[in-house]
């Protein structure tokens, strides 16, 4: 079982990855269950019937606190509606600011169940039990937030968890498009921080159909990078922004997709091509890493469809809005070679140059 310790200025807490990491809700964890008064599970309604059984054996010596709150599946869930449901569900079942929640789903029911305990009773501690391989990266870091119809995670608040549980088994029903989409953030761990291990991975021919053993080897460096640069800056004024490479252009393909009809990793790989475009306008890396990119996404069948069925307008209105806007301006994360990212400002006119690229490197 592999772990790791976040540290930030107020808080620590653990992560854990492992085919068997639920026994220590009655061991590590024991005490943190038994001084709550209720528990909440909030949990993804896939996810609940496939595997909550295994939550509630683990945490059958306290079963008589635990209840539970389903909710749809994927970023349908986010929504304003959905996260009053959850605070009126916790009134009703009389939970207090000594309650606690345990968010068991993939990313989306992570920020949601973690949104709803920073604000509930203006904040309640939580634990996380991500139950898909793209939660490595959201589940670490302590943001919470849900979705507008105006943009993604426009509404949310910076709550650390407890600790974070991995239960790798629970990744083997995972449908093909879901591993897909979690691997695209591993690799977005890679290219921000270490060149050799990037090329490991763009050389991996059987990335997208991972052993469990590579996978808790490689998700166990990913949350490291992620744990690393948390450490440092907990509320993004600087280095976190790093984790945002390839999202400002990926989440508005998201957007313009409609939520939860591209799966986030799918729209992160098109973001992370588009910012490799940036990045080689400025000079700043090779078209033989942008080309190495677009072929190793295509191979692995991540589509680039979108950018040629919608118009670059339908893009540039969705980062117009984005939440890393600044004065007007709009700011990618950018690479000056693999593993070094910086922030850079770019014009409407530069990325409607490297939209026009994608199109053409992706046909």
């Amino acid at each position: 079982m592999g772990k790791l310790t976040v540290q930030t200025k107020d808080h620590e807490y653990d992560i854990h990855i492992g085919s068997s990491t639920y026994v220590l809700f009655a061991t590590e964890y024991k005490q943190i269950l038994e001084n709550t008064d209720r528990i909440a599970i909030i949990a993804d309604e896939k996810v609940a019937d496939l595997y909550l059984e295994k939550l509630q054996d683990a945490l059958s010596f306290i079963e008589d606190k635990v209840v539970c709150k389903t909710i749809p599946t994927g970023e349908a869930s986010k929504t304003v509606e959905t996260y009053a449901e959850c605070q009126s569900f916790l009134l009703q079942q009389g939970f207090t600011r000594e309650s606690l929640i345990i968010a068991f789903g993939g990313g989306a029911c992570g920020d949601l169940a973690g949104f709803v305990a920073a604000t509930f009773m203006r904040g309640i501690p939580y634990i996380q039990c991500p139950t898909t391989i793209l939660a490595h990266d959201s589940a670490v870091g302590g943001k919470t937030a849900i979705n507008m119809p105006e943009g993604k995670n426009m509404v949310g608040a910076f709550h650390q968890p407890e600790a974070v549980l991995f239960q790798t088994g629970l990744f083997s029903s995972l449908p093909e498009r879901e591993i897909r989409s979690g691997l695209a953030e591993l690799l977005k761990h890679a290219f921000i921080s270490n060149e050799e291990w990037t090329y490991q991975l763009l050389a991996n021919e059987s990335f997208t159909n991972p052993s469990e053993e590579w996978l808790s080897e490689e998700l166990l460096k990913g949350t490291q990078v992620k744990a690393d640069i948390v450490e440092k800056d907990e509320f993004e004024q600087s280095t976190r922004k790093f984790l945002n490479f390839g999202h400002t252009f990926g989440h508005a393909v998201e957007g313009v997709c409609g939520y939860g009809q591209l799966s986030h990793g799918e729209a992160i790989m098109i973001g992370m091509a588009f910012s490799l475009l940036l990045s080689e306008e400025l000079g700043h890396t090779e078209k033989s890493l942008t080309d190495q990119f677009i072929r190793f996404a295509q191979t692995q069948k991540y589509s680039f469809q979108p950018v040629h069925e919608h118009p670059f307008d339908a893009f540039m209105g969705y980062m117009q809005k984005d939440k890393k806007m600044s004065h007007g301006q709009l700011n990618f994360v950018l690479l000056n070679g693999i593993g070094n990212p910086f922030v850079n400002t770019m014009t409407k006119e530069q990325c409607l140059q490297a939209f026009e690229q994608l199109k053409i490197r992706t046909e």
